[in-house]
Protein backbone atom coordinates (compact mmCIF):
# COMPACT_ATOMS: atom_id res chain seq x y z
CA UNK A 1 0.00 0.00 0.00
CA UNK A 2 1.26 3.31 -0.17
CA UNK A 3 3.08 4.90 2.55
CA UNK A 4 1.08 8.30 2.81
CA UNK A 5 -2.16 6.21 2.26
CA UNK A 6 -1.40 3.67 5.00
CA UNK A 7 -0.58 6.38 7.47
CA UNK A 8 -3.85 8.72 6.60
CA UNK A 9 -6.10 5.14 7.21
CA UNK A 10 -4.66 4.75 10.50
CA UNK A 11 -4.60 8.39 11.38
CA UNK A 12 -8.36 7.93 10.87
CA UNK A 13 -9.04 4.55 12.45
CA UNK A 14 -6.71 6.57 15.77
CA UNK A 15 -9.38 9.74 15.50
CA UNK A 16 -12.64 7.41 15.27
CA UNK A 17 -11.20 5.34 18.64
CA UNK A 18 -10.36 8.69 20.50
CA UNK A 19 -13.75 10.28 19.27
CA UNK A 20 -15.45 7.43 20.44
CA UNK A 21 -13.67 7.33 24.08
CA UNK A 22 -14.84 10.71 23.86
CA UNK A 23 -18.61 10.35 23.37
CA UNK A 24 -18.25 7.92 26.13
CA UNK A 25 -17.31 10.16 28.74
CA UNK A 26 -20.11 13.04 27.28
CA UNK A 27 -22.70 10.53 27.58
CA UNK A 28 -22.09 9.43 31.14
CA UNK A 29 -20.98 13.12 32.19
CA UNK A 30 -24.03 12.32 34.64
CA UNK A 31 -23.01 9.32 35.80
CA UNK A 32 -22.77 8.51 39.63
CA UNK A 33 -18.83 7.02 39.86
CA UNK A 34 -18.24 7.29 36.02
CA UNK A 35 -14.64 6.72 35.38
CA UNK A 36 -13.42 8.97 31.95
CA UNK A 37 -11.22 7.76 29.76
CA UNK A 38 -8.51 9.05 27.55
CA UNK A 39 -7.19 8.14 23.73
CA UNK A 40 -3.21 8.71 23.47
CA UNK A 41 -1.91 8.77 19.94
CA UNK A 42 1.42 7.21 19.10
CA UNK A 43 3.60 7.01 16.28
CA UNK A 44 3.12 3.19 14.80
CA UNK A 45 5.01 0.66 12.16
CA UNK A 46 5.71 2.29 8.80
CA UNK A 47 4.77 6.27 9.96
CA UNK A 48 0.65 4.94 11.43
CA UNK A 49 -0.88 6.08 13.95
CA UNK A 50 -1.76 3.83 16.96
CA UNK A 51 -3.98 4.72 19.63
CA UNK A 52 -4.31 3.89 22.96
CA UNK A 53 -7.46 4.03 25.26
CA UNK A 54 -6.41 4.13 29.28
CA UNK A 55 -8.91 5.16 32.76
CA UNK A 56 -8.41 8.28 34.41
CA UNK A 57 -9.09 7.00 38.37
CA UNK A 58 -8.99 10.67 39.64
CA UNK A 59 -11.96 11.23 41.74
CA UNK A 60 -15.16 12.96 41.31
CA UNK A 61 -17.07 15.20 43.53
CA UNK A 62 -18.22 13.87 46.44
CA UNK A 63 -21.75 14.56 47.62
CA UNK A 64 -24.35 13.00 50.73
CA UNK A 65 -28.09 11.77 49.85
CA UNK A 66 -30.59 10.89 51.52
CA UNK A 67 -31.66 7.25 50.80
CA UNK A 68 -34.73 5.80 52.38
CA UNK A 69 -33.87 7.64 56.37
CA UNK A 70 -30.00 7.29 55.61
CA UNK A 71 -27.67 9.36 54.26
CA UNK A 72 -25.39 7.90 51.54
CA UNK A 73 -22.13 9.05 50.54
CA UNK A 74 -21.62 9.47 46.23
CA UNK A 75 -19.32 10.44 44.25
CA UNK A 76 -20.00 12.09 40.84
CA UNK A 77 -18.10 11.09 37.51
CA UNK A 78 -14.92 12.77 36.93
CA UNK A 79 -15.93 13.71 33.04
CA UNK A 80 -14.90 17.67 32.80
CA UNK A 81 -17.16 18.91 30.05
CA UNK A 82 -14.72 22.01 29.75
CA UNK A 83 -12.40 19.11 28.49
CA UNK A 84 -14.16 17.10 26.19
CA UNK A 85 -15.46 19.86 24.21
CA UNK A 86 -12.34 20.99 22.98
CA UNK A 87 -11.18 17.45 22.83
CA UNK A 88 -13.75 16.34 20.09
CA UNK A 89 -13.32 19.77 18.12
CA UNK A 90 -9.59 19.12 17.91
CA UNK A 91 -10.28 14.93 16.96
CA UNK A 92 -12.90 16.14 14.49
CA UNK A 93 -10.53 18.89 12.33
CA UNK A 94 -7.87 15.98 12.63
CA UNK A 95 -9.86 13.46 11.46
CA UNK A 96 -10.72 15.70 8.35
CA UNK A 97 -7.41 17.13 7.44
CA UNK A 98 -6.79 13.21 7.23
CA UNK A 99 -9.90 12.32 5.01
CA UNK A 100 -8.39 15.31 3.06
CA UNK A 101 -5.21 13.97 2.61
CA UNK A 102 -7.13 10.40 0.74
CA UNK A 103 -9.02 12.94 -1.18
CA UNK A 104 -6.00 14.46 -2.12
CA UNK A 105 -3.86 11.27 -2.97
CA UNK A 106 -7.12 9.99 -5.04
CA UNK A 107 -7.14 12.80 -7.46
CA UNK A 108 -3.01 12.40 -7.92
CA UNK A 109 -3.16 8.99 -8.52
CA UNK A 110 -6.21 9.66 -11.23
CA UNK A 111 -4.22 12.58 -12.46
CA UNK A 112 -1.11 10.52 -13.28
CA UNK A 113 -3.49 7.84 -14.35
CA UNK A 114 -5.18 9.90 -16.87
CA UNK A 115 -1.14 11.13 -17.92
CA UNK A 116 -0.41 7.41 -18.76
CA UNK A 117 -3.12 6.24 -20.06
Amino acid sequence: MIPSVNSALSALRAYRTSMGVTADNIANVNTDEFKKSRATMNEGANGGVEVEVSKINTPGHRYQELEGDQMVEKETSNVNLEEELPDMMVTQRTYEANLKVLQTQDKMLGTMLDILG
